[in-house]
């Protein structure tokens, strides 16, 4: 059952104008701490778009406020009793990942395309107050409800059973690989935060400055999703619940498995697809692409594993 139209037609939102950056906005960019925390504006700020070119990420403070954080999660509350009830396991070809609660109870911990099921969410994402950070994408986006995987909401949960504790070193840039793209430009990842995140609870890890790499290190520098190291030029990002990020998808990224367990685990963020190009979208006669029939047979290989260790 869906909220939004599932026939809609994708409507093209206008952008502020792309900041003029100069070299002083460049060494003033250069000279910020990489934990910078930035407020958003009516536009990006030549710095603060000094900032992601020079380091591949930025952190925006509270876009969100506390009462609308609290309806976003009650919001994915009410998909996930959906989504249970009706034994759904994938959107548009998309899995739905699920493993267990901190009781034990099935938990849903990855939500594709979860803005087609709530109206909230699918307004939300179209907000004014993301036009720049839209800018960073283009004069000209759209919300990819139907394209790729959609608006995701995940949901990192460290307990026995869980499906989705931790992400493995990656970037991007293979997935449009194997969607037999060109080799793949700028790509901007727009996340949301719901938690507070500091750098001894796991959560996101960015290598500044790896977007500017060249293919074959985008390739080969490490291997792909199994790697989980720490990395000496890696830095932890930090969030609070509200908070706004970009990062850069040709940037070596992971998710750090956090060292708590139970309930203090809970790390939930969500991604919003703006984009520029061709309209692609999904339906419900769309096949898995490869990459995630892959991960969906790692997982069960994992829960299997899991269940002899115990």
């Amino acid at each position: 059952m869906y909220a939004v139209d599932p026939a809609f037609t994708p409507e093209m939102l206008t952008s502020p104008p792309r900041a003029e950056v100069t070299d002083a906005d460049r060494r003033e960019a250069r000279s910020l701490p990489l934990s910078t925390r930035f407020t958003l504006g009516e536009t990006i700020s030549p710095v603060q778009q000094a900032f992601l070119d020079e380091h591949g990420y930025l952190v925006f403070a509270n876009v969100l406020s506390e009462a609308e954080v609290a309806r976003v999660l009650a919001e994915i509350e009410g998909v996930q009793e959906r989504w249970l009830a009706e034994r759904r396991e994938e959107v548009h070809g998309i899995p739905v990942v699920v493993g267990k609660g901190v009781g034990g109870e099935p938990f849903i911990q990855r939500f594709p395309f979860s803005s087609l099921f709530s109206e909230y969410l699918y307004e939300l994402v179209r907000d004014e107050r993301f036009a720049p950070v839209r800018s960073l994408v283009g004069k000209e986006t759209r919300v990819g409800d139907h394209e790729k995987d959609g608006l995701v909401f995940n949901r990192n949960l460290n307990v026995p059973g869980s499906a989705y504790p931790r992400l493995g070193w990656h970037t991007d840039g293979l997935r449009d690989l194997f969607l037999n793209r060109e080799i793949p430009g700028p790509m901007l990842n727009v996340g949301l935060h719901f938690d507070r995140i500091r750098k001894e609870d796991g959560g996101l890890r960015i290598i500044p400055g790896s977007h500017r790499q060249g293919f074959w290190d985008m390739l080969t520098r490490k291997p792909y999703f199994i790697s989980h190291g720490v990395d000496p030029d890696e830095i932890a990002v930090e969030t609070e619940p509200g908070d706004l990020t970009v990062h850069d998808g040709r940037t070596w990224h992971r998710v750090e498995q956090c060292p708590h367990t139970g309930i203090r685990s809970l790390r939930r963020t969500c991604y919003v697809p703006y984009l520029t190009d061709a309209y692609a979208p999904k339906t419900e006669k769309s096949k898995t692409p490869f990459y995630h029939s892959l991960a969906k047979l790692g997982r069960e290989l994992k829960g299997k594993l899991d269940q002899v260790r115990n």
